[in-house]
């Protein structure tokens, strides 16, 4: 067998798993697995695995960092439902080292899994001084995805800043739980996310302070990257703007979801990119909601004809060559 691999500034790995072949090994936190934690089943997963390996991973709150190294593609991490299965820990000292769980390679699923990062919660209120007006939480990534073609059924992804790094590449959120309160979901990944819930929970720790939902970097305008919400449900407590520009082509597209009133009337925020919001692409169509007013939103919100928005909207933003088809068959073990 050929084993054809591409190679980036990550490395080099297969650019494909195997078709209709999958083996399965199992964890479980009280021993009545393969294995009583989660890295443990990672660590025996071969080194240049072309062939899918689905991880059971039974009830209970596994106390680890977990990371998938870039040479281990074509892992499926099958939780019991992610009020059941949780990955908990509280590093916070940098962000690009606090996640709980990491995962560089491509070609990785997973269903039914809450990530967490504890380190700014539940005390949160400890680590804000209101008189000064000053937010002294830490950047605690809960989730850090690098890897192409990467999807997530039905996870949640919890912290306070800076939940869920979507870092880069192909990516695919379905029916996913993500809570937070500024920058929550941030990155230069390419991805949609469907039918998903977002979560804010600034109001409960910062009354008074604006949070960010989104801090999407997209630095060329020929980038493809941007993030995509569809069919999406917005709620908490506390005031966000919908996103903040963390690059100067920053690209956020809210379509059909329901905005309640935690979304700020302005909307969006230029952050570090003032003078560049002409190259911004912000955009909101068809949301329903009291957050969904957009009467007083910044000027430079962007309205999409509707075929420029259907490049957003169409699954081939993200699935231009079938990879999704290609990703275990959920539907085979539920």
């Amino acid at each position: 067998m050929v084993l054809l691999l591409h190679c980036s500034s990550r490395g080099c790995k297969a650019s494909d798993c195997q078709p209709n072949t999958i083996s399965t090994i199992t964890v479980d936190i009280s021993g009545h697995g393969n294995f009583t934690s989660v890295q443990s089943a990672i660590d025996f997963v071969p080194e240049g695995n072309t062939q899918w390996i689905r991880i059971q991973i039974s009830p209970g709150k596994y106390s680890e960092k977990v990371a998938i190294p870039v040479n281990k593609s074509c892992i499926f991490l099958d939780g019991a439902g992610r009020e059941l299965t949780s990955i908990e820990w509280g590093d916070h000292e940098e962000t690009h080292t606090s996640a709980t769980f990491t995962s560089y390679p491509d070609n990785i699923v997973a269903k039914g899994i809450k990530f967490k990062n504890t380190y700014n919660l539940p005390d949160g209120l400890n680590k804000i001084d209101i008189m000064k007006e000053e937010l002294i939480w830490k950047q605690a990534v809960a989730a850090r995805i690098l890897g192409d073609k990467c999807a997530f059924y039905e996870c949640g992804f919890v912290g306070l800043q800076d939940t869920l790094w979507d870092e880069e590449g192909r990516h695919y959120f379905n029916s996913c739980y993500i809570e937070g309160s500024v920058d929550f979901i941030f990155g230069q990944g390419q991805s949609i996310y469907e039918g998903c819930e977002i979560s804010v929970n600034i109001g409960r720790f910062a009354p008074g302070v604006t949070g960010y939902i989104t801090a999407q970097r997209k630095q060329q305008p020929q980038d493809s990257n941007g993030f995509v919400f569809k069919n999406c449900n917005i709620s908490g407590t506390g005031t966000v703007d919908l996103g903040r520009a963390w690059g100067p082509y920053s690209t956020v597209v809210f379509y059909n979801s329901t905005m309640s009133d935690v979304i700020a009337p302005e909307g969006w925020n230029a952050w570090n990119f003032v003078n560049h919001e002409a190259n911004f692409t912000y955009v909101e169509e068809d949301n329903k909601g009291p957050g969904a007013d957009t009467s007083k939103r910044v000027p430079w919100e962007k309205k999409l004809d509707p075929n420029e928005l259907q490049k957003f909207l169409n699954m081939s933003y993200v699935d231009e060559d079938g990879w999704l088809s290609k990703t275990p068959d959920l539907t085979f073990y539920y």
